[in-house]
């Protein structure tokens, strides 16, 4: 992906994760292949690092986006244990302290398509 097209394709990561429903996650890499960017996860999760950067009309749930394994891993950009504490607020069971159980709680982009 050139430098060029990036802020098009944050912007399009942002219009998924606004349509991620309440008590759902879904994976940074589950995100890049819906956008057709097989190999984009890394660049989903730099899309959720610069959030704060745009000027949009809708917030977005990232708290709901994991990664491929149900772990936290962006828990480090949300103050304290926020991250969590906003999943378990919406119901989401954990196998481990920061592991989602992905096989109950998983949600597929390719759901947008379904509608």
């Amino acid at each position: 992906m050139s430098a060029v097209d990036s802020s098009d394709f944050y912007e399009k990561v942002y219009e998924v994760v606004a349509q991620i429903p309440h008590g759902k996650v879904t994976s940074y890499g589950a995100i890049a292949r819906f956008l057709g960017v097989e190999s984009g996860a890394r660049t989903v999760g730099y899309a959720l690092n610069n959030y704060k950067s745009y000027d949009l009309d809708f917030d977005i749930p990232a708290h709901r986006v994991l990664n491929r394994l149900g772990q936290l891993t962006g828990r480090a950009y949300f103050e304290g244990d926020t991250m969590r504490e906003r999943l378990q607020q919406e119901g989401l069971t954990f196998k481990e302290k920061y592991t989602v159980d992905m096989d109950k709680h998983f949600w597929d982009p390719f759901a947008l398509v379904n509608k």
